[in-house]
This record gives C-alpha cells, sequence and structure tokens, in this order.
C-alpha cells in the first residue's frame, strides 16, 4: 500500500479554489500524537479543543467543527473511529461523538507502517504540508501539531515527490524586482551587502491551490507581514490598498505601528510596467484566507 500517495489523495470538498484542510489538519495532528505515543488514542471530547484551534488559526474564514474530519477521514483508509458500544463512528454531530466516547487513531495497518519505517511519518507530514498549506506556515504548523522532524524529512520549501507541479525558480528574483526590493505593505528593504534579507516572495493565491509562479500572482513582503498576510491577518482590496483583519489583537506599540496602523494604507509598488496583482488572485484570497472584517484606517 502506498501510504504517500493515500495521504495525496484524501478526498475533500473542493470547489473554485476552495480550501477545505479540515482531514489534512487532522491526520497532522494525529502523526503527532502518535510520534509522542505510537499506542494511544484520541478521544474526541479531549482533542476538540486542540481540533478547532487548529481550524481556526489554519482553516478557511468560515466557521466549522471538527467533528466532520473526525468522521469522514475513516472513509480515506488512515484512521479509525470506535465507541463505548464498539468500532465505528457514531456520526458527524459534535454531541453523539461527545456521549458516545468516540476515539480515533490511525489505522492499524498505517500504525504497523509506520512502527516498521519511522521515516514515512516525516515524507506523510512533508506531503500534507505541500499540498495545503503555504511555506511560510509549515514549521508553525509542526509546532502546533506536535510533530517534531527534522529539515531533512519535511525539507520545508521544496515540493515532495507526492507534488507533481514545480514552483519556479524565478518567480522570486521577477517579484521582488517588480517591488523594487521592498516590502509591499510597508517599504522595508534592508540588505547586508548587496543581498536583500527578510524579503520574500509571497503567492497572493496559494502554490498549493494552483496559485501560478507569476508576478500577477505575487508581491515582496518582509518576512513578518508574509506570515501575517499568510495567516489572514492581512489582505488588499479592490483598490490595492491594504486590509488588517479586526480579528488581530495587539495593544504593544510595535503590533500597532507594523500591523494595525497599515489599515487602509496603499500598496508600495509594483514600478511602472510591473504587473499589479490580478483581481481572480486577490478575491481569492480574500475569501479564503482573509479572517473577518477589515480595520477601518487609523490615520488621522
Amino acid at each position: 500500500m502506498d501510504w504517500l500517495e493515500r495521504t495525496a489523495k484524501l478526498r475533500q470538498w473542493t470547489r473554485s479554489g476552495t480550501r477545505a484542510p479540515h482531514k489534512p489538519l487532522l491526520l497532522l495532528y494525529a502523526l503527532g500524537r502518535f510520534q509522542q505515543d505510537a499506542s494511544g488514542e484520541l478521544r474526541y471530547s479531549a482533542v476538540e479543543e486542540d481540533l478547532q484551534r487548529l481550524l481556526t488559526e489554519y482553516g478557511p474564514p468560515n466557521r466549522t467543527t471538527p467533528s466532520y474530519p473526525f468522521h469522514h477521514l475513516v472513509s480515506d483508509g488512515v484512521w479509525e473511529v470506535r465507541t463505548d458500544r464498539g468500532p465505528g463512528s457514531p456520526g458527524t454531530r459534535v454531541r453523539e461523538l461527545r456521549t458516545a466516547g468516540a476515539a480515533g487513531r490511525l489505522a492499524p495497518d498505517l500504525r504497523a507502517a509506520l512502527r516498521r519505517e519511522p521515516a514515512l511519518l516525516g515524507r506523510m507530514a512533508r506531503v500534507l504540508l505541500d499540498l495545503h498549506f503555504p511555506p511560510s506556515l509549515h514549521a508553525d504548523l509542526c509546532d502546533s501539531v506536535g510533530l517534531e522532524l527534522e529539515p531533512a524529512e519535511t525539507g520545508f520549501g521544496q515540493p515532495s515527490d507526492a507534488v507533481r507541479r514545480r514552483r519556479d525558480p524565478r518567480m522570486r528574483e521577477r517579484v521582488l524586482t517588480a517591488y523594487e526590493y521592498r516590502c509591499a505593505f510597508c517599504g522595508y528593504d534592508g540588505r547586508i551587502g548587496t543581498v536583500p534579507v527578510g524579503l520574500e516572495a509571497a503567492h497572493v493565491r496559494w502554490w498549493a491551490f494552483d496559485g501560478p509562479d507569476d508576478v500577477e500572482n505575487g508581491l515582496c513582503l518582509c518576512s513578518l507581514h508574509h506570515k501575517l498576510f499568510d495567516m489572514g491577518v492581512l489582505g488588499i482590496d479592490e483598490g490595492h490598498r491594504i486590509l488588517v483583519s479586526q480579528r488581530f489583537v495587539g495593544h504593544s506599540h510595535a503590533a500597532r505601528e507594523h500591523v494595525i496602523a497599515l489599515a487602509d494604507r496603499p500598496l508600495v509598488g509594483p514600478q511602472p510596467g510591473a504587473r499589479p496583482v490580478a483581481a481572480i488572485h486577490r478575491a481569492w484570497h480574500a475569501s479564503q484566507v482573509f479572517h473577518g472584517s477589515p480595520r477601518p484606517s487609523t490615520a488621522v
């Protein structure tokens, strides 16, 4: 059985690039818990809060519940559920999962394969990360689910063999050039000698969701604003002005100056002649990544 292929083909509800990372997040969480305790199981009532937090932080903006992947992941052959009455899931209703004592864990054949070949765990995690999340979130996501993986196991930033598309290595240079090596949100342009530091080419529509390696799908962002953009704290509107989510909370001077004060500011760049972010990619980010409603401008 090819566990990597099965991991890459988790059945998900998809339509026009809609994000549905519920099963991948549950499987990542289960792999992390297996790494800590290979014989343990995940009682729904005990892990519901953890899973809900993962969906809130790394899932799409719309509210959802971890009960759906807890039940439906069984159909992919990598997960099993039992209750106090015996094998089998009671369904997707939260109350039934709680009262029936529903508990899940990796499927028996998969547990056996992971014991025989420990490196398989890292490769499965890599497939899930590459297919469903941008590289800027991979390390944080592993920390969130308790996965302790060596860089060689996950190859952060490098596509796994299960991902057929290959990134265009020229995109970074094209995007940074278009924005004249300045963060499109704050204007940061730091260098060491002639080498830019802390500047990255961010995909607006994530590469994992068919976002092209084109300038019109890219922004030059500093490391901080790239992370916040991919987490849905920051976005861009139809007029190419910066959106800041009302869900973001920060009371320090740094949080106000570097995040909250960006609300409704125009993007820095791109330079004349370079293509700005295309409306189709901006709209995808607004619907699938940006969280909540935008803050009003803080300008006086």
